[in-house]
């Protein structure tokens, strides 16, 4: 179900999309990074964010990076 009542907290839109989506949120000079798991992810992530919340990945997030494998 969209939310299409106004703006949106852009605090309420990050925990949405940890809660949903397997990813994290990285805090860079106070600004929200998203790091997520692979590409499918991360375009999951932005279609959720646009069709819910008719933003943009970027308008909510700083940045978006990729997670490193773990060695």
């Amino acid at each position: 179900m969209a939310i299409r009542r106004g703006a949106v907290e852009q605090d309420y839109i990050i925990e949405r999309v940890t809660d949903i989506f397997q990813c994290r949120v990285l805090w860079s000079e106070g600004r929200p990074c998203l790091e997520y798991r692979n590409a499918e992810e991360l375009e999951q992530i932005s279609e959720y964010v646009q069709t819910n919340f008719e933003v943009e990945l970027l308008d909510v997030f700083f940045t978006a990076v990729e997670s490193l494998p773990a060695d």
